[in-house]
């Protein structure tokens, strides 16, 4: 399948290993893994798996921002079709890359979000299941967003919702059963998750205010309906 999975990894090193392997043993023809400046065993964990087909891995000296990593997975992607993953899920399945990619291969959408079920938040009333990590894109289109992307930190899934909006763009969303994404509290303590959920807000409020232009061409858009 023309495919190509990008893992963004920072501090994954309980994980990043099952998630690789699981990814090289489906349907991906390419598997990017970005390793963005991690200070546990990331690093070593990622070379240990040097000899799998297809795996090209990217490593950063220093934490660039997962925007910035998602946005070199993209320039380095050599197939049509790219589908995030993130480097921190248990229980993935074939069933879960097919419900991501086949949409964008079948022509139907241009866009795929995936949401894991075990959410703190119900999926069907979830406000915030547009900014998950888990989506499948044409690379035509996001490389036209790259730029910026490197420049958005965690406002990254904002930046690209509010263009794939702002240019209507067909988006569709899936509930990717029985998939485990851990959240903040409990990969940390919680005063440290408090202080990485501010500053990603401010890193998503920023990547918004900088970025209004694509809010007021999805508004004139509406309103020509």
């Amino acid at each position: 399948m023309k495919a190509t999975a990008v893992i963004c990894a920072y501090n994954e090193e309980s994980t990043i290993k099952d998630v690789i392997i699981r990814v090289s043993k489906s349907l991906f023809e390419e598997i990017i893994v970005i390793n963005d400046g991690s200070t546990d065993n990331t690093d070593q964990i990622i070379k240990e798996l040097k000899d799998i087909p297809n795996l090209k891995y990217i490593s950063f000296p220093e934490n660039k921002g997962k925007g910035y990593a998602m946005a070199i997975g993209v320039e380095n992607a050599n197939k049509e079709i790219v589908t995030f993953i993130d480097a921190d899920l248990s229980n993935l399945t074939d069933k879960h890359f097919l419900q991501l990619v086949m949409p964008i291969l079948n022509e139907e959408v241009d866009m795929v979000l995936g949401q894991a079920d075990e959410t703190l938040i119900n999926y069907s009333v979830n406000p915030f299941k547009s900014f998950t990590g888990e989506r499948c894109v044409k690379k035509k289109d996001i490389m036209h967003i790259v730029k910026k992307m490197k420049e958005s930190r965690f406002g990254v899934e904002t930046l690209i919702n509010m263009y794939y909006q702002a240019e209507g763009k067909k988006v569709k969303y899936v509930m990717l059963e029985g998939l485990k994404h851990p959240t903040k509290f409990d990969k940390t303590s919680t005063p440290q998750a408090m202080k990485e959920f501010v500053l990603e807000g401010h890193q998503i409020a920023l990547t918004a205010f900088k970025n209004f232009d694509l809010v007021t061409k999805h508004i004139k858009n509406k309103l020509k309906i």
